[in-house]
């Protein structure tokens, strides 16, 4: 876990934590300014490298799509398509229910290490973390923000208790406190609690230190897939 989560998570195991949901006119309005700057610089600067991956993505597999969308749950239980780019074959959704079994972490998230679903391209966009860029337009079309909890699969939300449903109180993000804690390494309780963590202290300053550890981690991840 990184050192900003440590900072943040240290009473995990002794208490939960109360989200209280600050919603300032000031700090909304500031976020979704830089959700649409930010959104609209790296669409424009990563074309020739979306270009470059969807060219990848046909070639290994020339029948399936390029993108790839899912429903998301969002603000207030509010589902959305969220866009991906291709990692896996293209009937990996029928081919996760007897992969079910072998889920490696806690709670309501499927992870794999070793999923045989995911292609060779997909490998290396996930181990990047470019397979998420396309989230982007999400952030342009107002779904989801650059920084803020994952958004959930809906057979995820299905299993979540009350608890856990504080974590739709904002609009999600590309990414989070979690995404740059270890992702694949932090529980799915740590994961909430990481999220209302950054409920209760998000702020432009808050938002910019994460999204800084982003970019720092995106080339170097040892925890993504």
């Amino acid at each position: 876990m990184s050192n900003l989560a440590n900072q943040e998570v240290a009473f995990l195991d002794k208490q939960k934590t109360t989200v209280n949901v600050n919603d300032r006119k000031l700090y909304l309005i500031t976020k979704r300014l830089m959700d649409i700057i930010g959104a609209s610089f790296g669409i424009i600067l990563l074309s020739l490298l979306f270009i470059v991956i969807g060219i990848l993505i046909k070639i290994e597999d020339p029948k399936g799509k390029v993108f790839f969308s899912q429903k998301r749950v969002g603000l207030n239980g509010k589902e959305f398509k969220m866009y991906k780019f291709r990692s896996m074959v293209s009937n990996a959704e029928e081919k996760l229910a007897e992969l079910l079994k072998h889920n490696e972490v806690s709670g309501a998230m499927f992870k794999m290490k070793d999923d045989p679903r995911i292609t060779i391209v997909g490998k290396f966009i996930r181990k990047t973390s470019i397979d998420e860029l396309p989230q982007l337009f999400n952030v342009l079309k107002g779904e989801m923000s650059l920084v803020g909890p994952r958004p959930p699969l809906m057979r995820e939300t299905a299993e979540y208790s009350e608890y856990d449903k504080q974590r739709l109180m904002v609009k999600p993000g590309c990414t989070g406190l979690w995404q740059v804690s270890g992702r694949s390494s932090v529980s799915f309780k740590e994961m909430v609690e990481l999220d209302l963590i950054y409920i209760n202290k998000r702020s432009i300053v808050f938002d910019l230190k994460i999204i800084l550890k982003t970019t720092l981690v995106m080339f170097g991840s040892k925890d993504a897939y």
